[in-house]
């Protein structure tokens, strides 16, 4: 989408009254309007894609991870609700120098894939940072089956080659949302030297010897009784088995995860989620103080919430303390959808925030 300017002659100019400001501004609403549309089309566009191929090779193995566009940030902020389009702005050349890591890795939560992430890829990349989104396995376009994710090693397997990877000397920023606080828990424990820092979003921010699930209790019920009675479960191996994974029907995601997001980004993510895998939500995980308890946690509060309460994500940060706690007013659970802005410049922040030093 280029910009598109308009030429007047001085005699046009001088025909120009009071009415015609608010013209222009009707365009320039309409125009904005119309880029935005645009945007959700061709995102819309990729996601039925993405969802196509899911099924296509349903049974097959895999692993896939996703970038997606580019467009603009701002000075750093927190507790803000600024629209996806606002204004772009050049950054000064020494704005980058504050920031010491400049790759981010975006872990997208239960149902979701990198697909969740396309506003904030945008805005990211046109600040001169570096964001990648991957699909965690069985989710997004990785073509595993999700009956065959059995446990949290399964499910961050794609975050995990990523970490193992990357040069010895590079660090990442990670993010993860809601469940996907899970996988950034599991690999802070078994690659704290690749983590420069770890941004829990409205996420399942566990202590040590706790299930992803819990987090999720208050809302749904203990683990014991939504294994027996929840409509929500999928038999991947038949009903005389276990369960596999689970998937809310489309009314009740709207009222949970959707409440605060557009109806077009509410049409992408139901043409493109996908089950989750149980297996990896009821594991119970291990984490060190010599390895998770070093790293560099910060936890951004949303406060509009219906999957995860304020009061749930108050209680996570009570027990478990992170470095930094951030607060989006107005969002739902995704808030790379409902308040891109205000994420955007909340991770700025957290980006800029300096390396501790050692005695």
């Amino acid at each position: 989408m280029g910009n598109k300017f308009i030429c007047m002659t001085k005699k046009e100019s001088k025909n120009v009254g009071i009415g015609s400001k608010s013209k222009r501004g009707s365009m320039s609403r309409r125009k904005s309007s119309m880029e935005e549309e645009l945007l959700h089309r061709q995102a819309l566009a990729m996601a039925i894609h993405q969802h196509q191929l899911s099924q296509r090779f349903d049974n097959n193995n895999g692993s896939m991870s996703r970038r997606i566009g580019s467009t603009s940030s701002r000075r750093r902020t927190t507790n803000l609700s600024d629209p996806f389009s606002n204004t772009n702005t050049k950054q000064l050349p020494d704005y980058l120098e504050n920031i010491e890591t400049k790759k981010f890795v975006l872990i997208p939560g239960e149902g979701f894939g990198a697909w969740c992430w396309y506003k904030t890829i945008a805005l990211l990349e046109e600040a001169g940072l570096l964001p990648i989104a991957l699909d965690l396995t069985g989710s997004g376009i990785d073509i595993t089956d999700t009956n065959n994710v059995i446990t949290l090693a399964d499910y961050s397997k794609p975050l995990i080659q990523y970490l193992q990877n990357l040069p010895e000397d590079e660090k990442v920023i990670l993010v993860g949302h809601s469940s996907g606080g899970a996988c950034i828990s599991y690999a802070l424990e078994h690659f704290p030297q690749k983590i420069s820092k770890a941004v829990f979003l409205c996420a399942t921010m566990i202590s040590d010897g706790q299930k992803p699930f819990d987090v999720f209790a208050q809302e749904l019920g203990s683990a014991e009784l939504f294994v027996q009675e929840s409509k929500f479960l999928v038999f991947g191996n038949g009903k005389d088995k276990p369960p596999t994974g689970f998937m809310f029907e489309k009314q009740q995601m709207h009222g949970l995860y959707f409440n605060q997001s557009s109806s077009k980004d509410v049409a992408l993510a139901m043409v493109s989620m996908r089950p989750t895998p149980l297996g990896p939500m009821m594991e119970a995980l291990f984490l060190s103080p010599e390895k998770y308890g070093t790293g560099r946690r910060f936890y951004i509060q949303t406060l509009d919430d219906h999957v995860l309460s304020p009061d749930i994500q108050e209680k996570l940060v009570r027990e478990n303390p992170p470095e930094g706690v951030f607060k989006i007013k107005g969002s739902d659970h995704c808030p790379f959808f409902s308040k891109p802005q205000s994420l955007h410049k909340i991770l700025l922040e957290i980006a800029q925030i300096p390396s501790q030093t050692h005695s």
